[in-house]
């Protein structure tokens, strides 16, 4: 099938999705190491339990795979570039929407996450939660949200909303004219 065809409007509207979460985290990132000079201050305290912080990952979540080499750096981003390119193949395969705009989140943080990757050979984190010393989290960020967020959606998806196909739909029917 040519890709024309499968271009749906949600696969657009997945694909527009995905280019925004690319350019919210690539704007806030900006912003935060530009005008709001966040690696120079390292932290900016905004409430009794969130900070602005500066910090690096190297590797993937909670800096799990260092890449502290060149190779392991190429390596990792082409593991993750063709992780994104695989996601990219789901939502084009994928018809359901709540799950295309699922796969979309997905795309749109791993992107913005590739991206540093490419420019810093490492991601920039900022948001820290905290309760005092106790972080339940890591320093994360925006593209880390949207991954996230996008996983779950994805997850409850699957094991909590059962769509019915066609299939599922003429089964139905038929029982009932039979009765």
């Amino acid at each position: 099938m040519k890709l024309a065809a499968r271009l749906t409007a949600d696969r657009r509207l997945g694909l527009i999705l995905a280019a925004v979460i690319v350019a919210l985290d690539q704007g806030v990132k900006a912003l935060l190491l530009g005008p709001m000079e966040l690696f120079q201050r390292q932290v900016i305290e905004v409430l009794p339990f969130f900070d602005l912080r500066y910090a690096t990952n190297p590797g993937v979540s909670y800096g799990m795979f260092a890449a502290e080499s060149l190779e392991s750096r190429v390596a990792l981003f082409a593991v993750t570039g063709l992780i994104s390119l695989g996601v990219l193949v789901w939502m084009f395969i994928e018809k359901k929407r709540g799950d295309i705009l699922s796969l979309a989140l997905i795309l749109g943080g791993a992107i913005g996450n590739l991206i540093d990757r490419f420019r810093l050979t490492h991601v920039i984190d900022y948001a820290d939660f905290h309760l005092g010393d106790w972080r339940p989290f890591a320093v994360f960020n925006l593209a880390d949200v949207a991954i996230t967020l996008g996983v779950v959606l994805l997850l409850a998806r699957t094991l909590f909303i059962r769509d019915k196909d066609e299939s599922d739909a003429a089964k139905v029917s038929a029982k009932s004219a039979t009765e």
